[in-house]
Order: structure tokens, then C-alpha cells, then sequence
């Protein structure tokens, strides 16, 4: 029989307030917030830089995954079972059958989401599991501006169909390599995704609104919001009470605070 206590979950993730809307995930995470700072440190570097942000998208991916991927009913033994024919674990569980794709976008997210799949092999079916992998970079006008997002290259499998479609991607700036990303995803493979997920370590005000405009059925979940260069007055208020007031991106559309260029930071590479 199963213990109604386990019956069914009725998990959400802790969230800090906002009015972005109800795909908008902020997670309300002190751990994370720990964590995140140190990442985020001009003292912090490599190894420790890497293994901090492999640490938190091991939190970010359980969350999300708890509140996301498909749940179902199970009947597992446990080793109790030779002593106790009542020693069977009855209730809910994640489902082993569910699809899912996670996308690597280079170079920030490459670490991200080899992270997120090995994760999902553990909870799901590992033949239903996949990795893709985009190579995208900003493109930018004279002033540095960033314009929109040039693929180099990519290695994506077919089809997406029933798929959860996954993007670890550390820093929600301007959101124009997430748009783009999605609409290929959308549009230009085989079926049509379960859902669309970006799991984000940190977004700006501006990139919820681009990327919410453009595919409003996304689900974006982040451990920390950064509005640092929006009003005073602003800062006082409920995020997204004054959305067309904040600002986390500076003139050249790095975030502000930010992490100042998680790619290059991970990858010691500051090109």
C-alpha cells in the first residue's frame, strides 16, 4: 500500500518575489547566493573557480529537475525485502522514461552542461539522455554594442520531439544567443520540445524581457538576479515593479555586478 505521504509531490522551488511572470524562476537559495559571490570574486580563480560553478550547477540542475521532469509512481525494494515482505518503497519518483537534451553553448556553458548530463544519466534513462553542443559568439557593432548572436558551428542531434531541451548557460546578459537558440530549437529539427528550460547562474532585467518577447513559453530559472546599475529607487522595489527602469547591463552589455566573463574565466582564454 502506498504511504499517502509519499503519494504524490507537490515540490516548488523557493523564489525570491518578482512580477516577470510565472515561467520566471528566481530561486531564493542563500547557499547558492554563498556560493555565487565567491565564484564571482576577482580573488577567485582557476581550479577553484571551476569547481565552484560545477557545485552550483549541481544545485541549480536538482531543482530544476525536481520542479520540471516527469514524475511517476514506482515499487522498489529495498534490501529489507528478505526480512519484510512490506519493505518496498511505494510512491513518487521521477520518471526514467522522460526525454531529455542538454545544450552546450560555448564556451560558458560547455562545462555547464557536460554537468547537467551526467546528472540526468543518473535519474533517467541514459538512451533517452542527449548532449548537443552550439558554438555561438556576441556580434557587436563599432561601439561594442552587442547586435545579436554568429553561429560557427554546431553538433545537434535530430530530433527534439517530447524532449525536455536544456540550457545551461551561466550568464543571461542581453539574451540574444538564448533567442536564437531557442528558435532553432523550436523550428528547425524534428518534432517539438516537451519544454524549453534555460538554467541560468545569473540574469539581467533586459534578458528576461528579450528572451520572455520572443519565446514566451520558455522557462527560465536563475540563482541570482543582477540589476546593479538601475536607480536607487528601483533597487527599493519588487523586481520587475519598474521593469523598464532596470538595468544590469553596462554600455558594452556586460553585467553589472556580474562575474566579468565566465568563458573566459573557466577557460583561461581571453579572447
Amino acid at each position: 500500500m502506498v504511504d499517502v505521504a509519499y503519494a504524490e509531490s507537490r515540490f516548488r522551488a523557493p523564489e525570491i518575489a518578482h512580477h516577470y511572470g510565472a515561467g520566471v524562476h528566481l530561486l531564493d537559495d542563500p547557499l547558492a547566493w554563498t556560493l555565487l559571490a565567491r565564484a564571482c570574486s576577482p580573488e577567485t580563480v582557476q581550479p577553484d573557480v571551476g569547481r565552484l560553478i560545477g557545485v552550483l550547477y549541481q544545485m541549480l540542475a536538482r531543482t530544476v529537475f525536481a520542479a520540471e521532469l516527469g514524475r511517476t509512481r514506482v515499487d522498489v525494494p529495498t534490501r529489507m525485502i528478505t526480512s519484510h515482505p512490506e519493505a518496498v518503497y511505494r510512491g513518487t519518483a521521477l520518471s526514467r522514461s522522460t526525454k531529455a537534451v542538454t545544450v552546450g553553448i560555448a564556451r560558458a556553458g560547455t562545462m555547464p552542461s557536460q554537468v547537467v548530463y551526467e546528472l540526468l544519466n543518473e535519474i533517467l534513462d541514459p538512451t533517452l539522455v542527449r548532449q548537443d553542443h552550439l558554438f555561438m559568439s556576441r556580434q557587436t557593432n563599432e561601439q561594442g554594442e552587442v547586435v545579436g548572436a554568429t553561429w560557427h558551428d554546431a553538433k545537434i542531434g535530430r530530433d527534439v520531439d517530447g524532449r525536455h531541451v536544456l540550457f545551461p548557460d551561466p550568464m543571461g546578459a542581453t539574451g540574444s544567443s538564448m533567442v536564437s537558440a531557442l528558435s532553432y530549437y523550436k523550428t528547425a529539427l524534428e518534432g517539438r520540445p516537451a519544454k524549453c528550460i534555460a538554467m541560468h547562474l545569473i540574469v539581467t532585467p533586459e534578458y528576461i524581457r528579450r528572451v520572455t518577447e520572443a519565446h514566451p513559453d520558455v522557462i527560465i530559472y536563475a540563482l541570482r538576479l543582477d540589476r546593479g546599475l538601475s536607480p536607487p529607487r528601483v533597487l527599493k522595489t519588487v523586481p520587475g515593479t519598474h521593469w523598464a527602469e532596470e538595468r544590469g547591463l553596462n554600455n558594452i552589455q556586460y553585467i553589472v555586478p556580474g562575474a566579468g566573463g565566465v568563458g573566459e574565466i573557466l577557460n583561461n582564454a581571453w579572447l
